[in-house]
């Protein structure tokens, strides 16, 4: 059972588990589970929040993420409050537009002033016990404008180090998924289906 109510969330975690090849039929959670809080103050602690109350729900094995972006020049924020960032409900793009706004109101403008990483920590519960976490992380920096129409969040200022100049926006915009190579839910998620693959053959 997939934890996540954000349906591109669903979607990445779907496609990177196709390609790493692990047989597992990831369900989508019943529309009837309510959302559960994020109130921890880690990305693992909300994603177990989120793993063991959906898993309670149905009584099947679960799998939950949480992610945030890093900004070195904001002491680590949005962090694990990034989904929220601007605050209730959750807006990307009101999210966004603050994250831009707070760097350029500190004059940061070089990609050192403006470093940040993203991380996603992903988790399986089973029901009779056992959990398996894996976290994956991308360096990179913000952009000081939206570019590129493709992926979710913050992919359109997102811009990885180990890419091309392009930031995630961009990477998805001219091939869908491709991002998946060098993102942090496409590391976390492939340590994470290699692990379920592990259990699932002993």
């Amino acid at each position: 059972m997939l934890a996540t109510t954000n349906a591109n969330k669903a979607r990445e975690i779907r496609e990177i588990f196709s390609a790493a090849g692990v047989d597992i039929e990831l369900l989508d959670r019943p529309a009837e589970v309510p959302e559960v809080e994020e109130t921890e103050e880690t990305l693992a602690g909300n994603a177990r929040r989120k793993a063991a109350a959906l898993m309670q729900a149905t009584g099947l094995p679960t799998i939950a993420e949480d992610t945030g972006i890093e900004v070195g020049a904001l002491g680590g924020a949005p962090g694990v409050r990034s989904a929220r960032y601007a605050g209730e409900p959750a807006d990307d793009e009101a999210n966004v537009d603050r994250l831009l706004a707070e760097l350029q109101a500190r004059g940061l403008v070089t990609p050192a002033q403006r470093h940040a990483r993203f991380v996603t920590v992903a988790v399986a519960l089973w029901p009779g016990g056992g959990e398996q976490m894996a976290e994956g992380v991308v360096e990179g920096w913000v952009a000081p404008e939206r570019r590129g129409t493709g992926g979710f969040g913050y992919d359109p200022v997102f811009v990885p180090d180990e890419g091309d100049g392009r930031t995630f926006g961009e990477i998805e915009e001219a091939t869908p998924g491709a991002k998946h190579g060098l993102s942090h839910r496409g590391r976390a998620f492939r340590a994470l289906a290699g692990s379920l693959g592990a259990a699932l053959h002993r």
